[in-house]
């Protein structure tokens, strides 16, 4: 007999009708009437942790449910996380740099309808998300529309769909066939030690997506206001350096201290700056390589490795060593 815990954060999943539209209602026990009624091999009890939308998740949040988590590890068997989808990925990626030796299941869902709703996805996701959590798999994961994806791994493609997430550059780990898991990817078995807790974030991140014809003069109002950078540059990663000349900018904010990640608009096979001239020349010792993360995974790892140490080869060493499977080298 498994015992789980339920931490509801609001999302999609547990909102009504209101005069301003769709917004949160339902707290965490209302949301329980929906399980099935099969409960021979779990029990489950629940926290209300907070009632958002998730485009009004932050950072702070994240802490919030870290050490929800954290605090009631020892009591029980896995985790379920109710959340909204819009940025799940994100707080999923968070999750994995903060709860460190995790050998139990946390697994994060929520839905595209609310689960009051005729037409509703809530009801299988969180059914779904219950059966993979009794598995006792450890780690963080997203459960969505009978998929099983890694934490760090996961991001949202699609707005209204029920197949909203896909696994970006690693396999999905398993597919949900109503009573059956069916593993498609050997998860490692969680590394020995004690579950560790480590919150500690800069938030002081900037997150910049390049475009032809964006003014170099614009890097400059970055310094003073950020300790991280994270450019979403074209193809394989390089900066522009003619007529609108960004390499010269991107060098001055690391002269300024401020750290830098290069990573790359395209959603799969990630960067590759050693290719192309536009790549070589950016300064290979100073700058960071993503390869192949997600950029849900890259900003919140960001702020986490900017919250142990704001020495720029330190966060570099932090940010190109995988964690919780975020890389692929």
């Amino acid at each position: 007999m498994k015992k789980l815990l339920l931490l509801t954060t609001g999302g999609t999943i547990a909102s009504i009708e209101g005069e301003n539209g769709l917004g949160p209602g339902l707290k965490a026990e209302e949301l329980l009437r929906y399980l099935s009624n099969d409960h021979s091999n779990y029990t489950i009890d629940w926290q209300s942790l907070m009632d958002i939308d998730s485009t009004n998740m932050q950072p702070e949040h994240w802490t919030e449910i870290a050490v929800a988590v954290y605090e009631n590890y020892s009591q029980y068997d896995g985790f379920v996380i109710t959340h909204g989808t819009d940025t799940m990925a994100y707080t999923s990626a968070a999750l994995s740099y903060m709860l460190q030796n995790v050998d139990k299941p946390v697994v994060i869902t929520g839905s595209q309808v609310p689960i009051t709703f005729k037409k509703t996805d809530a009801k299988k996701n969180i059914q779904d998300a219950v059966r993979f959590a009794c598995d006792g798999i450890g780690g963080v994961y997203v459960v969505f529309d009978r998929r099983v994806i890694l934490g760090t791994r996961a991001i949202k493609l699609r707005t209204k769909s029920y197949d909203a997430f896909e696994s970006i550059n690693y396999p999905y780990v398993a597919f949900i066939h109503d009573m059956e898991i069916e593993y498609k990817k050997r998860v490692p078995e969680a590394k020995p030690g004690t579950l560790k807790l480590d919150t500690s974030l800069n938030t002081d991140v900037c997150l910049l997506k390049l475009h032809p014809g964006i003014k170099p003069e614009f890097l400059d109002s970055l310094k003073g206001s950020y300790k991280g950078v994270v450019i979403e540059s074209y193809g394989s990663g390089g900066i522009p350096f003619e007529k609108r000349n960004l390499l010269e900018k991107v060098n001055e904010l690391i002269d300024a201290g401020i750290v830098v990640v290069i990573t790359t608009q395209c959603l799969e096979e990630g960067e590759d700056i050693s290719v192309y001239e536009v790549g070589r020349k950016v300064n290979q010792k100073a700058i960071i390589r993503s390869r192949n993360m997600n950029t849900e995974a890259i900003v919140p790892k960001l702020m986490w490795a900017l919250g142990k140490t704001e020495d720029p080869s330190e966060v570099k060493k932090i940010m190109e060593m995988p964690i919780a499977d975020d890389i692929n080298i």
